[in-house]
C-alpha cells in the first residue's frame, strides 16, 4: 500500500500547482520545471513529478519527454466540451437532490450566494469563485454521488481558468439571482425546475467569451 505521507505529499502538490495554474500565476504556456516548483513548494520532486502528471492527464499541463512541461494554453473546444460535462453533472446533483436538503443546507446555500455577490460586487474573483463552488457544492455532497464529484472535480479548473479571464459583474448578477431561483426550487422539492436553474446557470459560460480565446 502507498504510504499516506506520500499521498498527501503528492494531493500537496497537485492542488498547489493546479491552483496557480488557473489563477494563472502560472500562465498559459510557462515552462514548468519539477526542481524549481519543488523548491517553491519546499517539497521533494517525486511528488511534484506525479503532480505533473496527474494535471497532463485532466489538461491543465502538456508534457513532452526530453523536451518540455509547460502549462497549456485555454484551448475553446476543451473548455465548451468540459462546460458541458460540468453542466450534465451538476444537473444530475440538483435533480437527485432537490426536496431532501436539509435546513442546514439550504442556510449553506444561501450563506455561499451571498458571499458570491458580495465578492462579484468588490471584484473579487477568487473570493466570487469558491462560494460558487461552496453553493453547487452543497448539492454535489447531498448527492452522495462519489463518480458525480469526482467528475466535476477533474473538468472544474479547465472551466474556471477561462472564467477568470472572462470574469463579469453582469455575468455574476445573472448568476447571483438564478442561484436565489435555485435555492427556492431546492427547497420546494421542484427537481424540475432545479435541473433547469442548473442548466441556465452553467450554460450561461457561453456568454463568457470562448470562442474569443486563442
Amino acid at each position: 500500500m502507498e504510504r499516506v505521507e506520500r499521498r498527501l505529499l503528492r494531493t500537496t502538490a497537485y492542488e498547489s500547482i493546479r491552483d496557480a495554474v488557473v489563477r494563472g500565476d502560472l500562465a498559459p504556456g510557462a515552462v514548468l520545471n519539477s526542481a524549481d516548483l519543488a523548491g517553491r513548494l519546499g517539497l521533494s520532486r517525486a511528488p511534484v513529478r506525479d503532480a505533473l502528471a496527474r494535471l497532463a492527464d485532466e489538461g491543465l499541463v502538456e508534457m513532452k519527454p526530453q523536451s518540455y512541461t509547460r502549462v497549456t494554453p485555454v484551448l475553446p473546444r476543451e473548455v465548451r466540451d468540459a462546460v458541458a460535462v460540468v453542466r450534465a453533472m451538476h444537473e444530475l446533483a440538483a435533480s437527485a437532490t432537490a426536496g431532501a436538503l436539509s435546513g442546514d443546507d439550504l442556510e449553506a446555500m444561501g450563506e455561499a450566494n451571498r458571499r458570491f455577490e458580495a465578492a462579484a460586487r468588490r471584484g473579487d474573483i477568487d473570493a466570487a469563485m469558491a462560494a460558487d463552488d461552496d453553493l453547487h457544492g452543497v448539492l454535489v455532497r447531498a448527492s452522495g454521488n462519489r463518480a458525480l464529484a469526482a467528475t466535476i472535480e477533474r473538468y472544474t479548473p479547465l472551466i474556471r481558468r477561462l472564467e477568470r479571464l472572462q470574469f463579469a459583474r453582469s455575468h455574476a448578477r445573472r448568476s447571483v439571482e438564478r442561484h436565489d431561483d435555485l435555492i427556492a426550487a431546492c427547497a420546494a422539492g421542484d427537481a424540475a425546475t432545479a435541473t433547469h436553474l442548473t442548466g441556465l446557470i452553467w450554460r450561461s459560460l457561453e456568454d463568457l467569451g470562448v470562442d474569443d480565446v486563442d
